[in-house]
């Protein structure tokens, strides 16, 4: 099972920053928590960056106990 934390739209989209999904790729970890967070989740996920374990991962790469998966929607800002 991995951990999978949420930063900023997509922890406001599933309701949590953080969660434990059974996936033993990237794309069934993320597809759970679609499943789970529902339609609003899964349209901040299309613009969303994930990492494995401080690493950008593609939806193939293996997940396995103890990892952990980041969502990181894209973030603007700065002072004007």
């Amino acid at each position: 099972m991995a951990t999978l934390r949420l930063f900023a739209q997509a922890r406001e989209a599933a309701g949590r920053s953080v969660d434990e999904v059974s996936g033993a790729t990237v794309a069934a970890v993320v597809d759970e928590a679609v499943r789970r967070y529902g339609d609003a989740f899964g349209q901040v996920l299309a613009t969303s960056r994930v990492w494995v374990n401080g690493e950008p991962a593609g939806r193939d790469r293996p997940v396995v106990e103890g990892d952990e998966v980041a969502v990181l929607p894209p973030v603007s800002g700065g002072a004007g």
